[in-house]
């Protein structure tokens, strides 16, 4: 039989496994729960009533944080000459394009986000290989491809993120630490819930939002009532 450590014992004894928290109560339990010694990131997952294999059941959307993310969001702007001073300004990390092209043809993808304009997705496009599966492709959906490079360099690093609903209809996305104040790890939560709320699709039938379940890292998931959630 395998032994439950004494961190475990601690941390089953603070909460009911078998109990479905309010959204309030589940952010300030979520605190109390993680054992980590660095400042762990807060996760949601939201297991949504679609079939993501359908086009017309897709949801994917952005939604800015009302208190960020707590992550120190790396952003790339690849932009004609033109664009780099108003990149940089607004607090882009790197900007530039046909060396940073070659540098990701090479294997380098230490950042988080990726910018661009319209006139240069020809060029990004070739990128696809490396960048798709990470997550990193350039999209105007997500509003990662725009004129505007400053102003979406500002939302990302204010705490704007991008959301895709996965193969098994599942969301999965970060709320913020373990450092910040349970009212503000409740704040963002909802903020992404009302979002999803709104980007129902006319083609789900059912419940729409079928579970909620909260987590830090390494720690265990709590239930979520999606009812408490403030509309």
């Amino acid at each position: 039989m395998k032994r439950i450590s004494k961190k475990r014992k601690e941390i089953l004894a603070k909460y009911d496994l078998t109990k479905i928290y309010t959204l309030t109560e589940a952010c300030d339990l979520v605190k109390g729960i993680s054992t980590t010694k660095f400042d762990a990131s807060v996760d949601i997952c939201v297991r949504l009533g679609v079939d993501p294999r359908k086009a017309n059941q897709m949801v994917r959307g952005t939604v800015a944080l009302p208190h960020g993310t707590g992550k120190d969001i790396k952003v790339l702007v690849l932009c004609t000459p033109d664009k780099e001073n108003e990149a940089k300004e607004a607090g882009a990390d790197f900007v530039g394009l046909d060396d940073f092209i070659e540098k990701i043809k090479g294997g380098w993808t230490d950042i988080d986000v990726i910018i661009t304009m319209p006139s240069v997705m020809g060029k990004v496009g070739a990128l696809g290989r490396v960048l798709g599966p990470r997550g990193l492709m350039p999209n105007p959906k997500t509003g990662t491809v725009t004129m505007d490079v400053g102003k979406a360099v500002q939302e990302v690093k204010a705490g704007k993120i991008d959301f895709k609903v996965d193969k098994y209809g599942i969301i999965h996305s970060s709320v913020g630490k373990v450092s910040f104040d349970g009212d503000k790890i409740c704040d963002n939560a909802n903020e992404l819930i009302l979002s999803l709320l709104k980007l129902k699709p006319s083609a789900a039938k059912g419940t729409y939002i079928k579970s909620i379940y909260i987590s830090s890292t390494m720690s265990p998931g709590i239930q979520i009532d999606a009812k408490s959630v403030n509309a």
